[in-house]
């Protein structure tokens, strides 16, 4: 299923790609390569927040470790 965002910085529509109806984490605008953080549910965009780089870089570590402990 297909979920379109519109960028809160420069209004360009993206989509994303999902399988299940609700996600919360990061996203990139195509255009500006502005990073968000992204909360939605029933396939409705509930928020949007700016995402530094170094805020996505953390995410990222913490979901590679939530990885790595589900498959041991």
């Amino acid at each position: 299923m297909f979920i379109k965002i519109k960028c809160p910085k420069c209004q360009t529509e993206g989509s994303l790609s999902l399988v299940e109806s609700s996600y919360q984490g990061p996203y990139r605008c195509w255009k500006c390569r502005e990073l968000f953080t992204i909360r939605l549910e029933d396939n409705e965009l509930k928020s949007c927040e700016p995402l530094s780089q170094e805020e996505f870089a953390k995410q990222q570590e913490i979901e590679a470790m939530k990885a790595k402990f589900k498959r041991e």
